[in-house]
C-alpha cells in the first residue's frame, strides 16, 4: 500500500482497512478541520514535509499522540502528521476562496484590521452578509472572492494562470508557495475536477494521449518527478524549481532545457475528463 494514502499508522488504522493492514487498533475516526491558513502536512512528527493543507479543510483524525495526530485529507485521501494546535472542530463549509488569495478581517470594510491570509480552497461557513461582505465565524471575507460549494470555475489553466509568479515551494499547495503538482490539483479542483496531490499518482488520472496526436489546452505533460499544463499544443505553465516560480514556457523550449538538466524526456501525457 502506499503509506501516503493508507490512513494507518503504527498505532492506530481506520475501521475501513481492517483485515489489510495489521495495525494495535482500528478506529472511526474522528471529523476536525484545518484551522490555520497553511499547515504542513508531514511525513512523521517534525519530519519533511509531504503537501499542505489550508483553512478549512476537511480531514479525518486517526491517531493523537505527544500534540501531534496523524491525519488523512478529504480532499485526496493524503495522509500525514499536522501539530493538534492546527486543527479545531469539524463544522460544515458554504463557501470556498475561489480566487488566489483573500484575507479574513475583523469587521466588514477593507480598512478593518486583517486577521489571516486565506487561499484558494479554502473552506468557510458564511452565515450572512453584510453589503459586499460574507460573515463567518472567524470574520469577514470579501464576497466577491468566494464561490458556494459546488460551483466552480470553468478552465484549469486559466486559474493556474492566476498564479503566475508565485514563488515555489516543495509541497506547497497555496498562494505562499506551491510546486508543479500543488499547481495541478488546485487548477483542476477549482473546476470541479478531482486530482491526487504529487505528480506521480497525477499521471494515472484521466486518459492517455495517443502519441503524435496535439495537446490541447489543459492537458497534462509528465517528467519524473514533475507535472505541467498545456496552455495550448505549443505552450504550458507549470511551478518549477528552475525558475523558482510559477512560470509560463514554449513546450519544446521546457522539454529541450529539461533534457539537458538531465531530468530525462516526457513519460506521459494525459487528458483530464470533467466529471461533474
Amino acid at each position: 500500500m502506499d503509506r501516503r494514502l493508507t490512513p494507518a499508522n503504527a498505532r492506530a488504522a481506520l475501521e475501513s482497512l481492517r483485515g489489510q493492514v495489521d495495525a494495535p487498533r482500528f478506529v472511526a475516526g474522528e471529523p476536525a478541520r484545518v484551522a490555520v491558513p497553511v499547515a504542513d502536512l508531514l511525513k512523521a512528527p517534525e519530519g519533511a514535509r509531504d503537501r499542505q493543507v489550508i483553512w478549512g479543510e476537511a480531514l479525518t483524525v486517526i491517531d493523537r499522540h505527544a500534540a501531534w495526530a496523524f491525519v488523512q485529507a478529504a480532499k485526496d485521501g493524503y495522509c500525514g502528521y499536522l501539530r493538534e494546535a492546527q486543527l479545531t472542530e469539524a463544522e460544515a463549509a458554504t463557501h470556498w476562496v475561489s480566487t488566489p488569495g483573500t484575507h479574513l478581517y475583523d469587521g466588514p470594510k477593507v480598512q478593518h484590521r486583517d486577521l489571516a491570509a486565506l487561499s484558494m480552497g479554502a473552506r468557510l461557513r458564511v452565515t450572512g452578509t453584510q453589503g459586499a461582505w460574507a460573515e463567518t465565524p472567524q470574520g469577514f471575507v470579501p464576497l466577491a472572492h468566494l464561490k458556494p460549494l459546488g460551483e466552480y470555475h470553468d478552465d484549469p489553466a486559466t486559474v493556474a494562470q492566476m498564479f503566475l509568479h508565485t514563488p515555489y515551494l516543495w509541497g506547497g499547495n497555496s498562494r505562499a508557495g506551491i510546486d508543479c503538482s500543488g499547481l495541478a490539483q488546485i487548477a483542476f479542483h477549482a473546476c470541479g475536477m478531482a486530482l491526487p496531490g504529487d505528480s506521480d499518482l497525477q499521471a494515472g488520472c484521466g486518459a492517455a494521449i495517443p502519441e503524435g496526436a496535439a495537446l490541447q489546452r489543459n492537458d497534462l505533460l509528465f517528467w519524473k518527478g514533475h507535472v505541467a499544463i498545456a496552455l495550448s499544443d505549443s505552450r504550458m505553465i507549470h511551478a518549477t524549481g528552475a525558475f523558482m516560480a510559477v512560470v509560463e514556457e514554449e513546450i519544446a523550449a521546457a522539454i529541450a532545457r529539461i533534457a539537458a538538466a538531465g531530468d530525462g524526456p516526457v513519460t506521459a501525457r494525459r487528458r483530464i475528463i470533467r466529471s461533474v
